[in-house]
């Protein structure tokens, strides 16, 4: 689905949708989801957390444009903790020679996505999504695979493992109706940085073998 048909189901349940928490892989994938959010009404923190990235340097160079994009359109950015040591133990380790879209970068959607759930869970948002399916180079069903599972995980430790997820999961396929080119145009505009690979050294391995821009 794209943003407005995700937006208008979930309100045909609860009437609107107030608050959302968006995780944000980038600045310029942001830059096209944060502005279809808002624009269907929505009150949007763009939440960033991405510990997968391999350095430091390159974490804080894409936090400082998710912050810019932010300042752009007056809205939030909120910086998770990086921990690249807990993401390698965590996702990479026995995964390290997976092919991209394989199963690390599964594991690596549950681990960004439940830390956005934990954040939306504790600080009351009605639901969260991310940025992470605008890209032509993310299978967005893995994404809303990772996602439903992260908001099951936080209802489970919540009510004992019986009730629906809360907050909701919204599954955006934010690459639908140009939203790929919409981020490829707004980012320039806004003369923000375009990684030339996803985050992981992995990523960075195989875009340097593929010479392709992820």
């Amino acid at each position: 689905m794209d943003v407005a048909e995700v937006i208008e189901s979930h309100r045909k349940d609860e009437k609107k949708m107030a608050k959302v928490l968006l995780h944000v892989c980038c600045g310029p994938c942001a830059s096209a989801c944060e502005p279809a959010l808002r624009d269907l009404g929505n009150e949007v923190v763009m939440f960033f957390s991405n510990s997968n990235i391999d350095t430091e340097d390159e974490y804080e160079k894409r936090l400082a444009n998710a912050r810019a994009l932010g300042a752009a359109d007056g809205v939030e950015v909120v910086a998770d903790a990086y921990d690249h040591a807990d993401w390698l133990e965590k996702v990479a380790k026995g995964l390290e020679d997976e092919p991209e879209k394989g199963s690390r970068c599964a594991r690596c959607f549950r681990y960004n996505l439940s830390r956005a759930a934990a954040y939306a869970a504790e600080h009351g948002y009605d639901a969260f999504t991310t940025s992470l399916t605008v890209s032509p180079h993310k299978v967005s069903r893995m994404v809303f695979d990772a996602g439903a599972d992260a908001a099951w995980g936080v209802s489970a430790k919540e009510c004992g493992g019986s009730a629906a997820p809360s907050p909701k999961f919204l599954e955006i396929d934010f690459k639908k109706r140009d939203g790929f080119l919409k981020s490829l145009r707004r980012s320039a505009e806004l003369g923000l940085y375009r990684q030339p690979y996803c985050g992981c050294e992995f990523s960075r391995r195989g875009a340097d073998e593929e010479n392709v821009v992820k």
